[in-house]
């Protein structure tokens, strides 16, 4: 199809032909900027899995960690206060920690917004504009 377009000069082409090569050309357009868009989602979404992966290890070993100082400090609040009040002293401020974070977190992940591929669609809004205004593109003149 873009062979024939090719060779023959648009002057000398019909009304009927120059709209069958602006579909194709558009239809060609919008198939590549989804193939853009695919590949820059899943370059985004190998990044996101890479970078999940590590942050759900680090969270095994900090909980791990963590467990171990809360054993150390409810055996060393035994040594002043009973083990049951050590252990439910503790305990309650863990639970207040948690409910802390957890109100912040909520608030960033919010504050986040969506995933998009941002690049990809300021493309096509730039390809619908140039259709739009006749054609002139801005991306191949400066």
């Amino acid at each position: 199809m873009l062979e024939e377009m090719n060779r023959t000069p648009a002057r000398e082409k019909s009304t009927a032909d120059l709209a069958a090569d602006l579909t194709a050309s558009v239809k060609r357009l919008l198939q590549d900027e989804f193939r853009l868009a695919m590949a820059e989602l899943q370059t985004k979404g190998k990044r996101f899995g890479i970078g999940a992966g590590l942050v759900g290890f680090a969270g095994v070993l900090a909980l791990l960690g963590g467990a171990t100082l809360i054993a150390a400090a409810v055996l060393a609040l035994a040594l002043v206060l009973p083990g049951w009040l050590s252990a439910l002293i503790i305990g309650g401020a863990l639970l207040l920690m948690a409910g802390l974070a957890a109100l912040v977190g909520g608030k960033e992940a919010r504050r986040a917004g969506p995933v998009m591929p941002e690049e990809s669609v300021e493309r096509v809004r730039e390809d619908v504009e140039t259709i739009k205004h006749g054609g002139s593109d801005d991306r191949t003149q400066g």
